[in-house]
């Protein structure tokens, strides 16, 4: 019989590329999602569905119990949210929740691989130094607060555990960094201010299979920060882009007091609809940080990380998706 992995958050974009990372160690794959999910895109794999309420450690811990998980990969949670005890409730409390349940279920649960954001630390304020798994977090999003606050209560559970913190992941199906790919098609390139930045990225292959390879490791109670392992400055993404997209832009930058003033209007423009903008104050200091660069000796040297893709092998396979779905 072959050994089942429960993966939440499976109906979204990393959520898809872990089931076939899954599917490739020769698991059986229970996909956690809402029924109000979309899981076209999930039709045709050798999948099973499951429904738990995250809200309810006893409904989980039945859930466990009825199929016998043998692994536990922790990827849902919220990237977007009006309040910071919304964002923990579905990032911190869901959780601890699936932790308690597993627990208290009397199953042999083998590891529970919990997907973070490298949001939970934050990034540098200087260009010089990396991040690395023991610095000081200081998140500057309520997301990335959200983030450790999980982080701490996986932590606390004498079950086997790995804690990843991706960097800005990208590949087939991303929405959000996408939307650069749009408007490089259209001619534009937009920048916030000109300031220096060090950007890091992974690409969503290569994430999917260390967090798979990761339930097999004899490590447990650890955390590691995942990207390829590369600095990129801020016009590298840009570039490789319009290499790809064979596409000439008007590259310009947006002075900060202005998209500091587009910010805190889309914040109350949104709150009157009771929505969430996509850009705010919070998601400003993410984007104008000034160094997300990432030393990743750790994780190479613990769980044998080797990127397949830097972002310009990662790019091209990109655009070539988007380009067959008509995305572009």
């Amino acid at each position: 019989m072959k050994d089942k992995v429960l993966i939440t958050g499976a109906s979204g974009f990393v959520g898809f590329h872990l089931i076939e990372a899954a599917l490739e160690k020769n698991l059986e794959v229970y996909a956690a999602i809402r029924k109000s999910s979309n899981v076209q895109h999930l039709q045709g794999y050798n999948i099973q569905f499951t429904y738990p309420d995250f809200t309810n450690a006893d409904s989980l811990k039945k859930d466990i119990e009825e199929k016998g998980y043998k692994y536990i990969i922790h990827a849902a949670g919220a990237t977007k949210a009006k309040r910071q005890e919304d964002y923990n409730e579905i990032n911190a409390e869901y959780t601890y929740n699936i932790i308690k349940a597993a627990e208290q279920s009397g199953v042999d649960v083998q590891k529970i691989v919990m997907m973070s954001s490298l949001a939970a630390i934050g990034p540098l304020n200087n260009i010089q130094d990396a991040i690395t798994e023991t610095t000081v977090a200081a998140p500057v999003t309520q997301y990335g607060k959200s983030k450790l606050l999980a982080e701490k209560r996986l932590s606390t559970s004498p079950l086997p555990w790995i804690i990843l913190r991706p960097t800005a992941v990208y590949g087939p199906r991303e929405k959000d960094i996408f939307m650069l790919f749009k408007s490089i098609g259209r001619g534009m390139e937009p920048y916030i201010g000109k300031i220096q930045q060090q950007l890091s990225f992974i690409y969503v292959k290569d994430l999917a299979a260390i967090t798979v390879n990761a339930l097999f490791s004899p490590v447990s109670h650890a955390i590691y920060n995942i990207t390829d392992g590369r600095a990129y400055d801020r016009y590298e993404l840009a570039n490789l882009i319009k290499k790809e997209l064979n596409r000439k832009t008007l590259r310009f930058h947006i002075p900060m007091p202005l998209i500091r003033a587009l910010a805190v209007t889309m914040e109350k423009t949104y709150g009157f609809l009771n929505r969430v903008p996509v850009l705010n104050r919070e998601k400003l200091n993410e984007l104008a940080a000034t160094n997300w660069y990432c030393n990743i000796e750790k994780i190479q040297q613990e769980l044998g990380f080797k990127p397949r893709y830097n972002l310009e092998s990662g790019l091209k396979e990109t655009v070539e998706w988007y380009k067959q779905q008509g995305w572009l």
